[in-house]
């Protein structure tokens, strides 16, 4: 079960955790119900690939946020690769995960450190987050200082970037 192996993970780590069971969370919409009474930053994961298909990365932002892709390709690639999602196939093979699941804890399974983690550096401030723990019935809070200890022993390459909410961009 891929939740167990991140309850194992975390407990290698001593890093302590809240576990709450909810109703199936395939969009942030859905999760606003159940996240209600969980006092954490509350966080979305997107799974993007280059254009060709060598590179994946996962992107972890607020839950609140809305991406500008546009600039996030700029950002990250300089406009000389176009981002987008990633297929279901490809989150299974790198990060053994289904849609609707996805969190920084698939990494877990990421044995070759293939996919790159870009963090929204909002969330370096944040006291608790809150991720699936590679299923989408649970919500797990970690304090952001486990958070950074749970970083620093994934082994793939992680970097906080600053990402505008969209809907500003809009209105600017």
């Amino acid at each position: 079960m891929q939740q167990q192996k991140v309850y194992s993970f975390l407990k290698n780590l001593n890093i302590q955790y809240q576990l709450y069971e909810h109703e199936p969370i395939f969009t942030v919409e859905d999760g606003n119900i159940y996240w209600a009474n969980i006092e954490a930053t509350h966080c979305k994961n997107l799974f993007f690939r280059d254009k060709k298909g060598k590179q994946h990365y996962l992107v972890v932002l607020r839950s609140d946020k809305q991406l500008d892709i546009k600039q996030l390709n700029s950002n990250l690639t300089g406009d000389n690769e176009r981002l987008s999602f990633a297929s279901p196939e490809r989150l299974m093979r790198h990060l053994q995960l289904t849609p609707g699941s996805v969190s920084p804890f698939g990494l877990i399974n990421d044995e070759q450190n293939h996919v790159i983690l870009f963090i929204d550096s909002d969330l370096k401030k944040a006291e608790k987050l809150s991720f699936h723990p590679n299923i989408n019935t649970f919500s797990l809070v970690i304090s952001g200082s486990d958070f950074q200890l749970f970083l620093q022993n994934i082994g793939n390459k992680h970097q906080y970037i600053r990402i505008e909410n969209a809907i500003n961009n809009l209105i600017a």
